[in-house]
Formats: C-alpha cells, structure tokens, sequence
C-alpha cells in the first residue's frame, strides 16, 4: 500500500482502490483525532461514562457473534399458518369491497390508494389527515373503524396488516449456521439503553422488539436451556428511589418494593371492568388477560403509569394505552393523591433544567438537555431521563457482571431483560448464581439501598410457556423443575449444531 499525503492529492485522479484505501485511513485518523480533543473535555461523570461503554464491548460483540438458533421447522409452520390466516381474511376483503362497494382486486396493503377511495371516497367518511394528506395508517383507521359502515372491513384491514408484518419478521434472513444476529450499537440512545439493528451481514433483525406470538422459533442450542431474567417494575423503582433522594419521601419507592404497582394502576384504571378480588395473584392473571392486540391490561398500565410519571398527559396516555380519556382524566388526581412526590419531582427537575442544562442519574449518568429548556416537550425527557437512564445502567452493569463471571452464555440484551442459555442440567445451580450477579445496588440517602429483583423464566425456546400449544416455552423458574424438552432434534439439525457450536 502506497502512501497518499491527502492535502495535496486529486481525487479524481484516485483508483477505486485507492479511493478505498483514503476513504479508510481519512476514518482511522480522524477518529484518533477528534479523541485526542474529546478526552481532555470529560469530567468525572462523563469519565466514568465513556469508560463504562468501552467495558461493554466484550459482551456486546459476542451477543453480535454467537446470535440465537433458529427453529426452522416451527418457523416454517408459523409462516403457514399466518398465510392461511391471510389468505383467509384477503378472500373476506375481497368479497366484502367487491360485492358491497364494486372495488373488486382491493388492495389493503399501507399506503395503496384504494383505502382513501374506499373510506372517504365511496363510504364518504370525514378524511383524517396527516401533515395535510389523507391518510389511512393504523391511528386512522381505528378511528374509521367507529363508523358502523367500515367496521368490520377495518377489523380485516388491520389484522391482515398485523400478520403480514409478523411473516415479514418471520422471513428475516438467517444466517449459514441457522442462527439469526442483531447488531447492537452501545450509544445508540441519549439514556444508556443498548439499540439493536440488523446485523454486518444485512442479515437479522432488531431483536429487541420481537412480539411474544414470534419468539417460540428462538431455542436454545442442543443441552442447553434458555433462561429470560426481567428486571421487576425496574422504571418504577428507579423513579420512587430518585423521589426518596431528593424529596425524602417514600411512598412510591414502598408501593414498588411491597406489591404489584402495574396491577395496582390497572385496579385505578379499570374500577369497575373487572372483577378485582384483593388477592395479589389473583388480580394479576386478571390484569394480564388479552386487551388490545397482544398487549393486557396490565402491560398498558405500564404505558399509563410511566407516562404519568414523566408528565405525560391525558389525550396523549389515551391514545398509547387504547382507552377513553376519561378514564385516564379520573385517574390521574388518585394517583397524584396517592403519591404527590412524581409533582415535586416534576417541578425539581424543571428548576434544574433551567438553571443548569442539564441532569446527572443515580448511577451518575449525564445529559445534557439541547432543545429549549423551558419546551414542554424538553421537560418531560428532563424528566424521564434519570429513571430510564439508570435502569439502563443498572441493568448493563448486571450484564457485564453475568458475563464476567462466564456461568452461562448471554444470548441477548432486551431493554429491561437479558436472555441466557445454560447447560440445562445445571440449572438451579446456574440461575441461582445468575440472579445474584445481576444484583448492581444502588446507595441511597440515609443509608437506604436499591437493588432491583428479577423475574426468571425458563425453557427450551423463548415463547411463553402453554401446556398444549408451547410445553417448551418460557415458565416461570421454580427449583427442582422436571419438565423435559418435548422437541424431537432432527438428524440434520444435531450434525449441524455439534458442526457450528
């Protein structure tokens, strides 16, 4: 390789090797420059920060490297099955737009033209809009859906749309060994949380946000067991510990260690539409019954709890959590009532935003804020920042503990939970020792401590567990549990895995 003094060359008189060789060497060297400058600036939060990132390389790159098995036949049924589904409901459509509104071949697909002709055109509903276009994405056709005429033709429209993106997800590209790979990249958000993407390869996908109806094609590979460790009401915790700190109250942070805050919200939320019987157990099968979609109540509650807690308000919870904003005007004066401290804590950090610009977490995180610090819409990241951000870190440093300490294999990071794999026959063993290495507590004021608990579960893939459709999924981890994996191993599968393990 020939040496290229870059201040006085031609680009155009540059090869295509040549240009790469620049290309390369300009990225290599202005990197190392631009850190030289940026070194002497950090401080010690900033400090701290920046050499946490670089610890998490390690597993980081092998969560990269190692991805997760893939279960080609189940994947192959599932795909199916949702195109049986599909086909199915594209019959309905056509049939009920063909014979009823003469729009035979209807496509109900994002963005063709025919959803706009058929509801606002021909059925002459009221067009709902966006940046000034009609539209027909899936907020506008909820609301079409109120009108009795396109009911159940939008009832079609978005389930057959629900399970075309799950075949899409379905249909991502593995890679040779059967494995799928995410990227994930450590500074991809403002509060410490990892992002994930496809990986090098273009293969892959965002693993991070994979709906639970599709996991049950992720298995652990052949003696081994999967074990997803979920950080217990972590936000909430984050938020009562921040509000005993620097208000010395603490009623919230008490709520979160003595019970099912989401449940609780889902009581105050939904009074009367279910019947509630005060028995822990009892209210949360009941909270976690279907609501919308694949989400329960109890996971929307999470969605009105924690935008409650970050200044979010009632249009806006309404709309994310799917229920009438009158329910969220009626319960967020009981919940204010309940734990007045989330106002103070709202209006310190409105003070410290205006005064400083910017916020340290309890796991001595900094930001600073860009946009105009007296902006609602500044305030309330101000204001989510410090939970979000320290569970973040809280969980990333239990990671960086689990995988240290080499007992098992960390398969997969999932905002607030991790995904291991583990010799199955050492499990009480293993997770025993899992559990307590993900322990990063948290000193607070007057010699108070927070250390977030886990949820674990266990089994052969990563679906939830169900006795007659999933026996192999994912159920909640009790010592000494005999349950053996169900799933016969191929031949081909078996020389495939010894091959590439």
């Amino acid at each position: 390789m020939k040496i290229i003094n870059t201040a006085e060359v031609v680009p155009t008189k540059l090869n295509a090797q040549e240009r790469e060789w620049v290309y390369n060497g300009m990225d290599a060297c202005l990197t190392a420059e631009i850190l030289d400058v940026l070194l002497p600036q950090l401080d010690n939060a900033t400090g701290a920060t920046y050499a946490f990132s670089r610890s998490l390389q390690g597993p980081v790159l092998e969560m990269r490297c190692r991805g997760v098995l893939i279960d080609q036949e189940r994947k192959a049924e599932v795909i199916d099955e949702y195109y049986g589904k599909l086909d199915i409901l594209s019959e309905n459509l056509e049939n009920m737009c063909g014979h009823a509104w003469d729009m035979y071949d209807f496509n109900w697909r994002p963005n063709s033209k025919d959803l706009v002709e058929l509801f606002y055109n021909r059925m002459c509903i009221p067009p709902i809009r966006k940046r000034g276009r009609p539209t027909c994405d899936r907020a506008a056709l909820e609301k079409i859906g109120d009108y009795f005429i396109a009911k159940q033709i939008v009832a079609h429209i978005i389930l057959a749309r629900d399970l075309f993106k799950k075949i899409q997800m379905l249909q991502t590209e593995i890679d040779h060994d059967g494995r799928m790979r995410t990227s994930y990249n450590i500074a991809g958000t403002d509060t410490g949380r990892l992002s994930s993407s496809f990986s090098e390869f273009g293969t892959g996908t965002n693993l991070q946000n994979i709906e639970e109806s599709l996991r049950s094609v992720f298995i652990a590979d052949r003696g081994y067991k999967l074990a997803y460790l979920d950080a217990e009401q972590g936000e909430s915790r984050c938020v009562g510990a921040i509000e005993w700190n620097l208000l010395g109250d603490a009623r919230y942070l008490d709520a979160c260690e003595g019970g099912d805050l989401h449940t609780t919200v889902a009581k105050l939320v939904w009074p009367r539409d279910l019947p509630w019987t005060g028995d822990t157990r009892t209210d949360r099968k009941l909270a976690e019954q279907p609501y919308y979609r694949h989400y329960d109540r109890r996971f929307m509650c999470k969605k009105i709890g924690h935008g409650t807690n970050y200044g979010g308000k009632p249009a806006t919870l309404a709309a994310q959590a799917k229920v009438d904003i009158k329910l969220i005007e009626d319960f967020q004066p009981k919940y204010f009532r309940a734990f007045p401290a989330h106002l103070r804590w709202h209006e310190r950090v409105r003070r410290t935003l205006t005064g400083d610009g910017y916020l340290v977490t309890l796991t001595g995180r900094k930001r600073w804020f860009m946009g105009k610090r007296n902006d609602d819409h500044t305030i309330r990241q101000a204001i989510a920042y410090d939970p979000q951000g320290s569970l973040a870190d809280i969980l990333n440093n239990g990671m960086l503990n689990v995988w240290r300490a080499r007992d098992c294999q960390v398969l997969m990071q999932i905002h607030d939970a991790i995904l291991i794999q583990y010799p199955e026959h050492e499990e009480d063993k293993i997770v025993g020792l899992v559990r307590k290495q993900l322990e990063f507590p948290i000193s607070l004021a007057n010699n108070r401590v927070l250390t977030i608990p886990y949820g674990v579960k266990t089994g052969w893939n990563w679906g939830a567990y169900d006795e007659t459709t999933n026996p192999d999924g994912l159920k909640t981890y009790r010592p000494g549990d005999k349950r053996k994996s169900s799933a016969p191993v191929p031949i081909l599968d078996r020389v495939i895995r010894r091959v590439y393990r």
